[in-house]
């Protein structure tokens, strides 16, 4: 007896009992038609029988332009080009190529949500990237520069929030807002939800990362009644005696480095027996990476964002891009051949490979179209 093959398409009905399950012999190919970009299926969920297209939940459900022009757009992004030059080398708005990032940006939401999960680290690398949107300050001549706005504030200065695990070379986290203590709790907090246990982590000397950091790991400490009048001291929160954390201080003078101090803030029973040194270089590069990748996050730029979600889309997009479809060379291994001892070969890894998300080194459409299982 023939088998149904596995399509790798869940049942898009949310009413069905098969919803988001995949590969469970209830999809069938029903029929097919020609696109731009070639011929395309319908298939039907024989549970439910409701049909729906080969693109339905891609970024290229329901588009008329051609996948080729959409790939080239997005590609384009992710290669520092300004939103005008794409409009002007591939002949269409504005408008048209903010809807495909948006696009992008939920199927690159959706991944980081599916795979980064229950990451085991060793340490943790924080920093932070300084931007503007729309303005470098607002409108408000009172207005002190050297204070940050509040989380809400849509223009001005901007920071791109990174967590890093470097032993994978993996991006964990992105936030984009002001310089804030509510930011930096929330990228925290993101991380803490992707990782296991509590790792080391490393960052510059902003003073916020130290109380996000026992926010997210603590322990309560309670004070006996001392049968005094008054009350009693009320509960605190301490560093949970896991946490480690580090700081690397640069000292500058007229925008020169004079002078780097390390300072173990917390941990340091955790950081000699573990040998790690406090270092935060590897995601320095990463910075390096991302402004060079990103237009509105080049120096001295005239494609800065307009709006603070669109430089959000970016970021997130380009991590997923990073992460799942982009090798890295520090990851790459050696391929053993007997044909020629004097040539080299190495098989590309990306991140995900090495942090075990995945078996393989995906291509940008696999990026913008992959689905996943949803079953409980």
């Amino acid at each position: 007896m023939k088998k149904a093959k596995n399509w790798n398409q869940p049942c898009p009905n949310k009413e069905c009992e098969m919803y988001g399950q995949m590969n469970k012999g209830n999809i069938i190919s029903k029929s097919t038609y020609e696109t731009q970009s070639g011929k395309r299926r319908v298939f039907l969920c024989k549970c439910c029988g409701h049909s729906f297209a080969e693109t339905r939940d891609t970024v290229f459900f329901d588009l008329k332009t051609s996948e080729e022009k959409v790939i080239m757009a997005l590609k384009m992004i992710l290669m520092q080009m300004s939103l005008a030059g794409i409009c002007f080398v591939l002949g269409v708005k504005e408008e048209t190529i903010l809807s495909w990032l948006d696009r992008a940006f939920q199927k690159a939401d959706l991944i980081n949500k599916m795979l980064l999960r229950d990451i085991s680290v060793t340490e943790v690398q924080l920093d932070e990237m300084w931007s503007f949107v729309k303005r470098k300050v607002n409108g408000n001549k009172e207005e002190d520069i050297t204070e940050e706005k509040k989380c809400e504030a849509e223009d001005g200065k901007q920071w791109i929030w990174v967590s890093y695990a470097p032993e994978f070379r993996l991006i964990l986290a992105m936030v984009v807002g002001p310089r804030t203590y509510e930011n930096a709790l929330y990228l925290i907090q993101m991380t803490a939800s992707i990782v296991l246990g509590v790792p080391c982590f490393f960052s510059d000397g902003f003073s916020c990362y130290l109380p996000a950091l026992i926010e997210c790991y603590h322990t309560i400490k309670t004070f006996p009644k001392t049968g005094l009048r008054g009350r009693p001291k009320n509960p605190v929160k301490e560093p949970d005696k896991d946490l480690a954390y580090g700081q690397v201080v640069k000292e500058r003078k007229k925008g020169r480095i004079i002078g780097v101090t390390h300072r173990i803030i917390c941990g340091a029973e955790r950081f000699i027996n573990s040998g790690l040194k406090i270092s935060t270089s590897l995601l320095e590069r990463l910075n390096l990476t991302i402004r060079h990748s990103l237009a509105p996050l080049g120096r001295k730029t005239l494609n800065f964002s307009k709006k603070r979600d669109n430089l959000k889309k970016q970021t997130i997009f380009f991590q997923a891009y990073y992460n799942f479809a982009r090798p890295h060379m520090s990851l790459r291994e050696k391929v053993e051949t007997t044909n020629d001892k004097f040539v080299q070969k190495w098989a590309p890894r990306t991140p995900g490979m090495a942090a075990g998300l995945t078996d393989h080194v995906w291509s940008f459409r696999e990026l913008l179209t992959i689905k996943f299982d949803h079953a409980p």
